[in-house]
């Protein structure tokens, strides 16, 4: 068996860090996670977490940056296989219609909202915006396969994406405070869905 150079070995470790912070992060919000909480779920020393990540705030961005940029990813390798238009864009408003009604409690979403609401310095609103541009960025790309396969016209997709991007996030604060139903989930996807440029 080769064995594991350090620099591979840096990066597990670094990655342990990340996904044990993800379940703290999903579980307790951001406000009330220490460095703590932290060095106890995944069992690394204090020294050798302040080797990787010099503050709770810092681990909270790599651990969001990761999540996104596999979210994302996995939706662009989903367009890339390019399925029907309509068949990717309903598996992507079920996937968060799921999310909304049955795993928003245990995501990160309610701990973004915390981090974004006490976190106001100039970096700190330039990676909220980067969060936003990515996440419009992904529903432009969905938009663009239906212009490929000429099922939507290229008009406004700009608007409707963040149009989209907007719902999503007002969704997404009704659903943590429990007060949105899968038929006002559905109403506003099929009101998206009627903004839609079809050919």
């Amino acid at each position: 068996m080769k064995p594991v150079s350090n620099d591979e070995r840096k990066r597990l470790k670094r990655e342990a860090i990340l996904e044990s912070a993800r379940e703290v992060f999903s579980k307790k919000g951001f406000i009330d996670v220490t460095m703590k909480d932290i060095i106890e779920a995944c069992g690394i020393s204090r020294g050798g977490i302040y080797l990787y990540f010099d503050s709770v705030d810092a681990i909270f961005i790599e651990t969001v940056k990761r999540r996104n940029s596999r979210k994302f990813d996995s939706i662009r390798a989903a367009i890339k296989e390019n399925p029907p238009f309509d068949e990717l864009l309903d598996d992507y408003f079920e996937s968060h219609k799921e999310r909304l009604l049955n795993t928003i409690n245990d995501s990160m979403v309610r701990a973004m909202y915390e981090y974004y609401f006490t976190h106001k310095s100039e970096a700190d609103q330039e990676f909220q915006q980067a969060q936003m541009d990515a996440t419009k960025k992904t529903i432009q790309e969905i938009l663009s396969l239906g212009v490929r396969q000429n099922v939507l016209f290229d008009q406004q997709l700009d608007k409707i994406a963040e149009n989209f991007m907007f719902v999503i996030e007002g969704l997404s604060v009704l659903a943590l405070i429990g007060e949105i139903s899968g038929k006002q989930i559905d109403g506003q996807f099929e009101l998206i869905r009627s903004l839609l440029p079809r050919t």
